[in-house]
């Protein structure tokens, strides 16, 4: 007649859409900005505050996302990952897939996701005096923070790049992979 109850633990974890308000966030967001504002002196400390602050949320993130959509596998291919993050993680993140992810032309260890309007740096107003700060390296960080946690080990930072008759500049984040995900991508079979 009554079912025991099951621990929270039990419960398959819902795939449904959640989604929060963009005011809730920006103001979030804006406070966390502040926040690492009052604790450092100059920007690249600030930009790499950021970047720590979102390392955690990849992890997790990663976590999730394997779960839910790959039934725990993990990726080993660097260009599966890539994929994964510029569908997946993106579409978790903003609502839909980054614009574009391409290999550099100079360096084969290099990969960019580019996208307009990331809403971390759409709701910010930047000092004048820390005019070159880019709110995206918190995007960067939960990128590095997903590539880590999947085994790809790489430096990744957040640029503006100007794009002609665009109102605002596109945002490009930079993977440069560490030479030993070159070396096993060189060791793996084929596919």
């Amino acid at each position: 007649m009554f079912a025991p109850k099951q621990a929270a633990t039990d419960r398959p974890l819902v795939k449904g859409r959640s989604e929060i308000s963009l005011s809730a966030f920006a103001f979030l967001f804006g406070e966390l900005v502040q926040y690492c504002q009052t604790q450092v002196s100059n920007i690249g400390e600030l930009e790499r505050r950021l970047e720590d602050s979102g390392y955690g949320v990849g992890l997790r993130l990663l976590e999730v996302l394997s779960y839910r959509e790959r039934n725990s596998r993990r990726e080993v291919r660097l260009l599966e990952m890539l994929k994964f993050i510029h569908t997946s993680l993106w579409k978790c993140l903003f609502g839909r897939q980054a614009r574009e992810l391409e290999q550099s032309n100079t360096a084969e260890d290099e990969y960019m996701i580019s996208d307009f309007d990331l809403f971390v740096t759409k709701y910010i107003s930047v000092p004048k005096d820390m005019g070159q700060l880019n709110c995206a390296a918190f995007i960067a960080g939960i990128v590095k923070g997903a590539l880590d946690g999947a085994g790809f080990p790489a430096r990744v930072t957040a640029h503006f790049v100007v794009v002609k008759g665009a109102p605002r500049p596109k945002t490009t984040i930079l993977m440069k992979f560490d030479s030993s995900v070159l070396l096993r991508e060189q060791r793996l079979p084929a596919m």
